[in-house]
């Protein structure tokens, strides 16, 4: 990205952290991009993207597959949070599937029951960003749990910003630099003209203050 210079965002991580005053958990460090001259209502500011990053999120993700078979029963085998099959699927109540909106950091749904996934899990899982996402019936499904066990949405909502977790304090700044760099280059392949409709980049620790990496 010609308007980003890496040492520059490794500095301003490092500094994130340094100024963050200790807590009693570990702290996520948060990337945070201000657009400008996008209409986060229109078309081309309607930004909604999955992002896998190069060095994980340094922390559990909750990954919850709705399946049938031997793709269920593989997923069991994970240890996941929740494995739900058809059956299960068709008797949640309106209550459970915010519970599972709330629990789940993903949802893989095999593609043969997103219709009803959807219809019974959509509501809850739409407004906070997570959306079920389809799996083909033959696919590894511990292969595809792994995968998104290192990624994070990326979505405008009413403000025309988009911010990210791109992992946590005890990781190297270069690390989060990485992960912060592969969230710009999906962003910049959403946006008209990037270079101008990118504003300000910051970062920050989940309870510090914001720090602003330099544009060239």
């Amino acid at each position: 990205m010609s308007f980003i210079d890496k040492n520059a965002l490794v500095e301003a991580i490092r500094k994130s952290i340094e100024i963050t005053k200790p807590r009693r958990f570990k702290q996520s460090v948060e990337l945070i991009v201000v657009l400008k001259d996008i209409n986060p209502k229109s078309p081309e500011g309607r930004i909604r993207e999955v992002v896998f990053l190069p060095h994980g999120l340094g922390k559990e993700v909750k990954v919850c597959v709705v399946a049938e078979g031997d793709m269920a029963l593989k997923a069991k085998e994970l240890g996941l949070l929740r494995v739900i099959d058809k059956a299960e699927l068709q008797g949640i109540s309106k209550k459970e599937a915010k519970k599972i909106a709330q629990e789940c950091d993903w949802v893989l749904v095999r593609t043969d029951l997103m219709p009803l996934a959807g219809r019974i899990l959509g509501p809850a899982l739409g407004p906070r960003g997570k959306a079920p996402i389809p799996v083909p019936p033959n696919a590894d499904i511990a292969a595809v749990v792994e995968r998104y066990k290192s990624a994070v949405s990326i979505r405008t909502k009413d403000q025309p910003q988009v911010m990210c977790r791109i992992g946590v304090e005890d990781m190297e700044p270069e690390k989060l630099a990485e992960n912060a760099l592969k969230v710009l280059s999906a962003l910049e392949t959403k946006l008209p003209n990037p270079r101008n409709n990118i504003g300000k980049i910051i970062v920050k620790t989940t309870m510090g203050p914001p720090v602003e990496v330099p544009l060239r």
